[in-house]
């Protein structure tokens, strides 16, 4: 196994749908980026982290972007798409792909922070080009094959209480505590 070197360059892709849908059902939370983040980065040179997100027509989102930048994570912003008879998508995988790859050249490490098993091609092209790619997400909704062909993949589950928020009543935001399934 390839070791975390200190001076590896590396960018991480947040797939913010990815992650929220996957903390909302699991443990009815949110995810605390900024532990994600620093999770991804574990005393390496981040050179760049994006995270994709949907924009509503309401508007209410507009703080948590605001949060991510204020963490110098790079917004990529899309409008949600709604379709007739209520279906509604908001997908970023081809951004995050292009991305990653026009990023690469400059990287050592490419982090994706998603359990979508789309990514398993993008994954298997970046390490046929020497990148060493890592995945981070919640292991029961993540896909199996991209947990196989990632060099190495961080279950965020085994310390969920570092990487959750939830809402108490007063508004603010807290740790959640580990919840055992």
């Amino acid at each position: 196994m390839i070791h975390k070197h200190k001076g590896h360059r590396i960018a991480v892709f947040l797939d913010v749908q990815n992650l929220y849908h996957s903390a909302k059902n699991l443990y009815n939370a949110r995810v605390d980026f900024s532990n994600v983040v620093e999770k991804a980065v574990s005393k390496r040179n981040l050179i760049r982290a994006f995270a994709y997100v949907i924009k509503t027509k309401t508007g209410e989102e507009k703080s948590f972007f605001e949060a991510l930048i204020n963490l110098g994570i790079e917004i990529r912003v899309k409008d949600l798409q709604e379709f007739q008879g209520g279906f509604k998508k908001g997908d970023w995988d081809v951004g995050i792909a292009v991305d990653a790859i026009r990023m690469s050249p400059a990287m050592d490490t490419i982090v994706l922070v998603t359990g979508d098993g789309d990514f398993v091609p993008l994954v298997e092209y970046l390490k046929n080009r020497g990148k060493r790619v890592e995945i981070i997400a919640f292991e029961r909704s993540a896909s199996l094959k991209l947990k196989e062909v990632a060099d190495e993949f961080i279950n965020l589950e085994e310390n969920s209480r570092k990487f959750l928020l939830s809402s108490s009543s007063s508004g603010k935001k807290t740790r959640r505590k580990k919840q055992d399934n």
